[in-house]
């Protein structure tokens, strides 16, 4: 057999990895192969250097790709490299090298390690010493995350600090100068605020000098464990890993869970497989937009539908509009609108059933019950505190008549609130002959007592009685 003479590409490729613990620069790579081709008498034909790449499995390699496509074209018939692992460090990547390096009658020569490809001893040596490579990456990669985990279980944080948190020493720490921007992202969430309706607010307070907050930021504010003191390591992995405890939370774990339930129910709110009967022919009398669709779910399971107008704080009950409409034969002919509120005999009627901004644009219900329970602060007596739940139903007919429905539940006003959510002033209000707030009632029991709205709408169907609408 006639030897065939060697047209050689040198293949040089360093990660930085590999440049600190072995110091195998490109230059000094290129340096000993030249030296080693003019010892040998081979004739070199082209350089390769792929710079800052690891030889994992699944990274591009742009030059050695080149490579394998001069081989094909016969341009070069031997791969002069360093080490073996310069190619790879993976049997199944070595495999298919030594198929395709076959396929194309050219083989490799190492320096360092005294391989020929050309024989079955060869290939079985050139195996071996991959194999060896390969477990090499395998224990450092065993001993990176054993390394990694102890390092996240005290604090310290692969990541970029998220707002509320800075780095200290390595360790993340509260932030209190942000602190308070996530509590109360947290806050607004909890008690009914979209991602969409906090950016908004931010943006038109410019919190913290910014004025572009955006739904998504918020959405992963709120979806981020980091929150409540757990971090979850390669949450895009297949195999995330999840660390409780290891910082100072800014959140409770109970907020935390509660909002991402909330975030259900949100969901559940603009899921068109909901049945909303009467969307798109109710409008808001008092800014005309058409009422939006929304649900919450009871305990039991019984989801309950509203129409609401999401500026003017209106709400409708919606099988009081279904009741109502279907007894009376007029799906397409009203526009219906729902109003309730507290009127407190001390307060001369405050807060009154027009009252969403009575703390403040875009309060909280926190910030409107604080704000009611101050000014009761000097009245302690049952006697005094006497208020009522009123609830006003508005129709307005096509013909631009109006009919105004007013249901009244009577009661006194709690020292101390509830239960928060729902209605913004159930926390508060105590129904005659109980002792605790509506809304620390049973369901049976709030559904029976809480009825100002069921008293507005037998009102209403009266009305319409008397004009024999149909």
């Amino acid at each position: 057999m006639v030897e065939e003479k060697k047209k050689c590409g040198l293949y040089m490729r360093v990660s930085t990895e590999d440049q600190v613990r072995e110091g195998f620069s490109l230059p000094e790579q290129k340096e000993r192969l030249e030296a080693y081709c003019k010892f040998k008498g081979y004739e070199i034909i082209d350089y390769y250097q792929d710079a800052g790449i690891s030889a994992k499995t699944g990274n591009y390699r742009p030059e050695f790709e080149r490579l394998k496509e001069d081989i094909k074209s016969k341009k070069i018939n031997t791969i002069i490299s360093l080490k073996l692992d310069r190619f790879t460090r993976s049997i199944y990547d070595w495999e298919e090298l030594i198929t395709f390096l076959d396929e194309n009658d050219a083989y490799i020569d190492c320096v360092n390690d005294d391989i020929n490809t050309t024989t079955a001893n060869g290939k079985m040596i050139s195996r071996l010493l991959v194999s060896v490579s390969q477990n090499e990456i395998e224990r450092t990669s065993e001993r990176t995350k054993i390394g990694l985990a102890g390092a996240i279980k005290q604090g310290h944080i692969p990541h970029i600090a998220p707002l509320g948190y800075k780095h200290e020493n390595k360790t993340l720490v509260i932030d209190y100068s942000t602190k308070d921007v996530v509590v109360r992202i947290f806050d607004l969430y909890y008690n009914g605020y979209s991602y969409q309706k906090i950016s908004t607010l931010f943006n038109e307070e410019k919190v913290l000098g910014k004025n572009n907050w955006r739904d998504s930021t918020i959405q992963n504010i709120l979806q981020n464990e980091i929150y409540k003191g757990d971090f979850v390591h390669g949450k895009r992995t297949k195999t995330p890993t999840y660390y409780e405890n290891v910082v100072e939370p800014i959140i409770s774990k109970e907020m935390w869970e509660d909002c991402q339930v909330q975030k259900k129910k949100n969901s559940r709110s603009f899921q068109r497989t909901l049945t909303y009967l009467y969307l798109q022919k109710l409008k808001c009398p008092k800014c005309n937009r058409i009422l939006g669709g929304k649900a919450t779910t009871k305990k039991n399971g019984t989801p309950y539908f509203y129409y609401y107008c999401n500026d003017c704080k209106i709400s409708v009950k919606a099988n009081a509009i279904k009741k109502f409409c279907d007894e009376n034969n007029i799906n397409d002919k009203i526009i219906l609108t729902d109003d309730a509120g507290l009127c407190i005999d001390k307060l001369n009627g405050e807060p009154g059933v027009y009252s969403a901004r009575y703390a403040g644009e875009n309060a909280s219900q926190v910030q409107i019950l604080e704000k009611v329970l101050r000014k009761m602060n000097q009245y302690q007596s049952k006697e005094e505190r006497t208020c009522t739940f009123v609830c006003v139903l508005t129709a307005i007919l096509l013909d631009g008549e109006t009919i105004v429905a007013r249901g009244e539940c009577k009661g006194t006003v709690a020292k101390t609130p509830g239960k928060l959510g729902g209605l913004t002033y159930v926390p508060i209000f105590i129904p005659e002959g109980f002792d605790k707030p509506l809304s620390d009632l049973d369901e049976k029991t709030y559904e029976t007592t809480h009825n100002h709205r069921d008293l507005a709408v037998k009102k209403l169907l009266q009305e319409f009685g008397k004009r024999n609408i149909e």
